[in-house]
């Protein structure tokens, strides 16, 4: 069964954002056309490793340019007026200094009297200062937040041999802020175990464990994945965790639970804070894909549905506790961000995971290959605003606080076999095979099967024996962690922990990206 977090493909114009052209070379200034009676070049020289706020002045070409909004790597005049503003040719230039008007004050002769003699008054000239406009500054964005949030998903234990003591013994555990338990599931209008077995009954071995320590089978005695991350928790006493119900799989049951948002709040609170293990969660998060819209199934709850479950799990929960969620990155206009209340439901969230990827794959099997997790748009895009920054602007644009969004980072990659093409927009004939599914693999898998070859968008890609893949890298991730912190944003969270490196590449690079 399918759980992991997609995207349906809307299809809907709008305008991209920003065009990020990997490789292009640091610029160096030219000189201005012949005859230009230019300013100055005082400006600093545009740079493609700078990250360049909305109102920065850079000097290209010859010209001066000036940003619209935050941009990382566009070449100025290579997007046309998208991006950079074009201020005009620069260069040596002489100006004419002004000369102020000498004022001679009248002379008033006195009249012809006897004494005594009266001194005529000078009269002094009054100057009006001309009027300096100060240049209009954009203020920078807010500090951006740090929390590394990691998805630990329920099914792992089985197939994939990923256990919590994975967690520790890769260096991740160091690295988070938080971690994100997946899934419970939604039904009946109501929260509810999803795997028993997985939660609390396995037994872990001595050389299984976090700490080294079997599990019992004595009364009362937790075992499971909650019971290995109330060990975690032990070892990493600022860890939170969370435990996230629905997913795509499971979102079906929200739409009956947002008819009686307070009976299903009570659900919830009455499963997380079990007395088996109330210690192990910190609070609660909702993977609604999605409200008044369509996912697996379509939701008809309302554009207030969503508001009101957050609201009733906040008066639930308590201002304690954790209340976060998952949510669509679906930018386009009128698309699945503007279908829900995302800024009224913002006030009872303490952050959003905007999941930022899937949006491209070989769900559409002939392709076009395109990046499924671009941070950027980029030209030949598929769908205007299926991409990162698109849709964290909507968010904001919404009224979201940047501080309360967090960026999606995916630990896999999307891919299609039949490929002939090495750039983006080839055609395929099918998905590419993958170990669990195909057209999907861990980026531990790809690192060695298909290298990258090249970058768009903000992200990397490969082709390699017919099969053409995209993918983050810890140099990727290293600079969607620099337009994080360049937005505010609240810091990152990826899916999931069992697709990285042994020793935590990504989530290493996810951490230092954001210190």
């Amino acid at each position: 069964m399918r759980r992991r977090h997609s995207i349906l493909a809307v299809t809907a114009a709008a305008a991209a954002v920003t065009a990020l052209l990997a490789g292009a070379l640091d610029a160096t200034a030219a000189p201005a056309g012949p005859g230009a009676a230019a300013a100055s070049c005082t400006a600093p020289a545009w740079s493609r490793t700078t990250a360049y706020n909305g109102g920065a002045v850079v000097t290209y070409g010859g010209h001066t340019w000036t940003a619209k909004w935050w941009t990382y790597g566009d070449v100025p005049g290579a997007n046309g007026p998208d991006v950079w503003v074009d201020n005009g040719a620069c260069g040596s230039s002489t100006s004419t200094p002004t000369t102020p008007p000498v004022t001679t004050p009248p002379v008033t002769t006195p009249p012809v009297t006897t004494p005594p003699v009266t001194t005529p008054p000078v009269t002094t000239p009054v100057t009006t200062p001309p009027v300096t406009t100060p240049p209009v500054t954009t203020p920078p964005p807010p500090p951006g937040g740090s929390k590394v949030v990691g998805y630990f998903v329920e099914w792992g234990v089985y197939g994939r041999n990923f256990h919590v003591k994975n967690v520790q013994t890769s260096g991740a555990a160091d690295r988070l802020t938080n971690l994100v338990y997946a899934f419970g599931n939604v039904t009946n209008g109501r929260c509810a175990i999803g795997d028993a077995y997985a939660d609390y009954d396995k037994a872990y071995a001595a050389a299984d464990s976090v700490d080294g320590v079997a599990d019992t089978w004595d009364a009362g005695a937790l075992r499971g994945s909650f019971g290995q991350l109330r060990r975690l928790k032990k070892l990493h006493p600022n860890l939170k965790v969370v435990w996230s119900f629905g997913g795509w799989t499971w979102s079906g049951g929200f739409g009956q639970a947002a008819q009686n948002p307070a009976a299903f709040a009570d659900s919830c609170y009455q499963l997380v804070k079990d007395p088996r293990w109330a210690d192990v969660f910190d609070g609660i998060d909702i993977d609604w894909e999605y409200p008044n819209a369509c996912g697996l199934v379509c939701d008809t709850s309302g554009r207030a549905g969503y508001t009101n479950l957050m609201a009733a799990l906040r008066s639930r929960f308590g201002s304690g506790a954790l209340v976060t969620s998952a949510i669509t990155a679906d930018g386009t206009p009128g698309g699945k961000i503007d279908a829900a209340d995302y800024a009224g439901a913002a006030k009872y969230v303490d952050w959003y995971m905007a999941m930022t990827y899937d949006y491209a794959g070989a769900f559409n099997p002939q392709g076009p290959t395109a990046p499924h997790s671009p941070l950027t748009s980029y030209p030949g895009q598929p769908t205007a605003g299926f991409d990162s920054a698109t849709a964290i602007a909507r968010l904001k644009g919404n009224g979201v606080p940047a501080a309360k969004v967090l960026l999606g980072i995916g630990f896999y990659g999307r891919g299609w076999t039949g490929v002939t093409q090495d750039a983006p927009g080839g055609s395929a004939t099918g998905a590419a095979p993958g170990t669990y599914e195909a057209g999907i693999e861990d980026y531990k898998v790809l690192k060695g099967r298909c290298p990258v070859t090249g970058t768009v968008g903000g992200t990397a890609y490969a082709r390699c024996n017919g099969e053409w893949w995209s993918y983050d890298t810890p140099a990727t991730v290293t600079g969607k962690m620099a337009y994080a912190k360049q937005q505010g944003l609240g810091g990152a969270f990826f899916w999931e922990l069992s697709g990285d490196t042994s020793n935590a590449e990504l989530v290493t690079a996810v951490a230092a990206g954001l210190r």
